[in-house]
């Protein structure tokens, strides 16, 4: 029975050392080896979050371009070929009058001098949107690093805890047996046996529960990369506790930065006060200076004309008088400057609907703004409070994780010298299998918690090798 102990404690040394191996020691040629930045770098690059916070990027950078284009010059090229079937005018007035073939081709140059601020304004407003736009996806890509750790590390511990409680289970199995061994030896009551079965069954919930989590969080996982699920995933990253509890160390250490959410709420605010000019410059009149570059032809037959314009008694038909001058059906100068002046003095109180419409949507934004502020805020409070309650347990979980295996080595030692039992052993080892099993949840919430804690603050969030997520991607 004593090697039969021994046994066990082999067993129990494979299955405590969470976060200490790579899953899938053997693992099929076409395994998809993860680790946790390649994890990180996947969801970043590829999620549907990531996606949708460059689309609202790029939505912002084309806004921000349509706007100026409203200040710059306007330059159209603009052509027409106009035949006429029946002239009305010709018939009441004179064959001057008609012209039976049309052609055009002009060079339009429009220039807007004055809007009202509307240009200037618009634009400005556009700026901030595209500011706030990219400070959101730098908040979304914080968010998915996080998240996409949590999972990943999930699907980690689970799949460990699920090892473990299958040790337990078995080790359970196995006193029961000793038990039933002892009690015919005359060692041991009817009691203890009982006892023994008691506990054994009540581990088969543990152990269908943690099964059923390490599916769930296998499936979270492959769902958020966005990975099927016929391939096969190994995840090869580790958590290492005393790396971990010397990050909680100096995870609040300094001043926090700004939040990229709060920044992108009062960028938003500033967008929507500038949609208030915008609206305003709707009450104040637009001057337009225009210059028409082109040239117009009056052909006698169908037919784009060749030649530039002329005139002469030559162009004329035979026996015309000779100081009479005709054209060449070909193409005259047409050149003209104009500035334009709109003012709505009436406009149905649309302008005015306008104003109300954007100072609300600025008064929205600024509390909003505001709002942002105080949930930061608070949610530094709330991470910082985290970190110490996850640092506490971890401490507590490590001092119970060194008396759990000294009772180990006590428990053996007496029964080495026969003065201890099996069961004593047997229940040694199951109070050390679960120490190690809280003390590996206790580092896995530290480590959640320093990075929850680096994202609130605006931080680099820290990786479990050592290293760090660089949020703003590169171009």
């Amino acid at each position: 029975m004593q090697s039969l102990t021994f046994r066990g404690a082999l067993r129990w040394v494979a299955a405590v050392a969470v976060f200490a191996q790579p899953l899938g020691a053997q693992q099929a040629s076409d395994t998809l080896r993860l680790t946790v930045e390649d994890a990180v770098a996947r969801v970043l690059r590829a999620s549907d979050e990531s996606r949708i916070a460059d689309a609202q990027l790029e939505l912002a950078d084309a806004a921000v371009l349509s706007a100026r284009a409203a200040g710059l010059p306007q330059l159209r090229l603009s052509g027409s070929n106009q035949q006429v079937l029946k002239n009305a005018r010709a018939a009441i007035v004179g064959a001057v009058f008609n012209q039976n073939y049309v052609y055009t081709a002009n060079l339009n140059l429009q220039q807007a001098v004055f809007q009202g601020g509307r240009v200037f304004a618009a634009a400005q407003a556009a700026s901030r949107a595209e500011q706030a736009a990219a400070l959101t996806r730098d908040e979304t890509r914080a968010q998915l690093a996080v998240q996409i750790q949590a999972v990943y590390l999930n699907a980690v511990f689970t799949a460990r805890i699920a090892e473990i409680q299958a040790t337990n289970r078995q080790l359970a199995e196995e006193r029961v047996t000793q038990a039933e061994q002892l009690e015919r030896a005359g060692r041991a009551s009817r009691y203890d046996v009982l006892r023994a079965r008691v506990e054994r069954d009540n581990l088969e919930p543990e152990l269908r529960a943690a099964v059923a989590a390490r599916t769930l969080a296998d499936l979270e996982l492959r769902r958020l990369l966005d990975l099927p699920a016929t391939q096969p995933v190994a995840l090869v990253t580790a958590l290492d506790g005393e790396r971990v509890r010397t990050l909680a160390t100096t995870a609040d250490a300094g001043p926090a930065s700004e939040r990229a959410a709060v920044r992108a709420a009062e960028l938003t605010a500033a967008a929507r006060r500038a949609g208030i000019r915008v609206a305003r410059a709707d009450l104040l009149p637009t001057f337009t200076a225009g210059f028409t570059y082109g040239y117009l032809a009056f052909p006698t037959s169908p037919g784009i004309p060749t030649v530039l314009g002329d005139r002469g008694n030559e162009f004329c038909p035979p026996g015309a008088p000779p100081a009479q001058q005709c054209q060449n059906s070909g193409w005259f100068p047409d050149r003209n400057f104009s500035i334009q002046m709109s003012w709505p003095l009436f406009d149905g109180l649309r302008a005015k609907g306008q104003i109300d419409l954007a100072q609300a949507q600025a008064r929205i934004a600024e509390l909003q703004a505001r709002q942002a502020r105080e949930s930061a805020s608070i949610e530094v409070e709330q991470a910082r409070a985290e970190l110490a309650r996850a640092q506490a347990v971890a401490s507590a979980r490590e001092t119970t994780v060194r008396e759990a295996q000294e009772a180990f080595e006590l428990a053996t030692l007496r029964l080495a010298r026969g003065v201890g039992t099996q069961l004593e052993v047997s229940d040694a080892q199951l109070a050390l299998l679960r120490a190690r099993t809280t003390d590996a949840r206790a580092v896995f919430d530290l480590y959640l918690a320093v990075a929850e804690l680096a994202r609130v603050r605006a931080e680099p969030i820290p990786l479990p090798d050592g290293g760090s997520v660089s949020i703003r991607p590169t171009h």
